[in-house]
């Protein structure tokens, strides 16, 4: 059983889940690689819930108990636990403590590590799958949320994928999302504080059986239980806001993965859009 078959596992169950065992069903998502390191007792704590609810709750899902749960965890994250970090953290050697952009590096840094340890690359496959097999790829959120899905937007178009960022200043998402049919595609992107508006839209176009791309910070998100596919990527940052470098990464691989499948039609769509820029250039 593969590791993001069991959280698969999980976020099926979910909703079935009373209020306390859904605690222990958050804490094991979020904390999965710490699992196996981890007695029944602690994680009752950690979770807010009882031993008894963390023993329910891996019956709940399938398993015999938690000492099954948490062996078919560490069995499966060996492999992701003996791979090293991608991108080191920056050293601050001339000074005792970091400063402020070393402190942020380090951040940024931790966030793409964690997200491409454990993201799933089939999960990312079937992304792609799901752009390549859509009439017009819709992109929508709020706050930084809506930045991001214009850059994802901008870059689907620039290698011959059409889409279209959903626009918040002109009408409701809702209202949006009538001219949306099942031959369409939506990439919802949702971070804290989770919009209300972007989980109904979600929840709308996932009604009307058209396919949804969910790019949130935890499996556990309220949009991930409406979505066809969930791409996690880690977004802590100092300050109250996410950061939004993992995201940025994501966005730049969906976009290379999807000029790869059509490489003719990516290089003529970049080239056309260079000469476009050439012409705007004043002499």
């Amino acid at each position: 059983m593969k590791h993001d078959k069991i959280k698969e596992q999980i976020r099926e169950n979910y909703n079935k889940l009373s209020k306390n065992l859904q605690l222990v069903a958050d804490f094991f998502i979020e904390n999965f690689d710490k699992i196996p390191f981890l007695s029944v007792q602690e994680i009752a704590k950690k979770s807010g819930a009882s031993v008894a609810s963390v023993v329910r709750f891996a019956q709940k899902i399938g398993f015999t108990g938690f000492a099954e749960i948490r062996n078919a965890v560490a069995k499966n994250l060996q492999k992701h636990l003996k791979t090293e970090d991608r991108f080191p953290l920056i050293k601050e050697s001339e000074k005792d403590g970091e400063d402020i952009l070393t402190s942020v590096a380090n951040q940024d840094i931790q966030n793409i590590n964690e997200t491409f340890k454990v993201i799933s690359r089939g999960d990312f496959k079937k992304t792609v799958d799901l752009i390549f097999g859509s009439k017009l790829v819709y992109t929508a959120g709020l706050g930084i949320s809506f930045l991001l899905s214009r850059i994802l937007s901008y870059q689907l178009n620039q290698v011959g994928v059409r889409s279209h960022a959903m626009q918040h200043d002109t009408s409701p998402f809702l209202e949006q999302a009538l001219l949306m049919d099942e031959n369409d595609l939506l990439v919802a992107l949702s971070y804290p504080p989770y919009s209300i508006e972007t989980l109904d839209l979600v929840k709308a176009v996932k009604e009307k059986g058209i396919k949804v791309v969910v790019i949130t910070d935890k499996p556990a998100a309220p949009a991930t239980f409406h979505a066809d596919v969930s791409l996690v990527v880690k977004s802590e940052n100092m300050l109250f806001t996410n950061s939004f470098a993992a995201i940025s990464v994501l966005i730049n691989a969906i976009a290379t993965q999807c000029a790869c499948r059509d490489y003719d039609k990516a290089q003529k769509m970049i080239g056309a859009s260079n000469e476009i820029q050439k012409s705007l250039v004043e002499i």
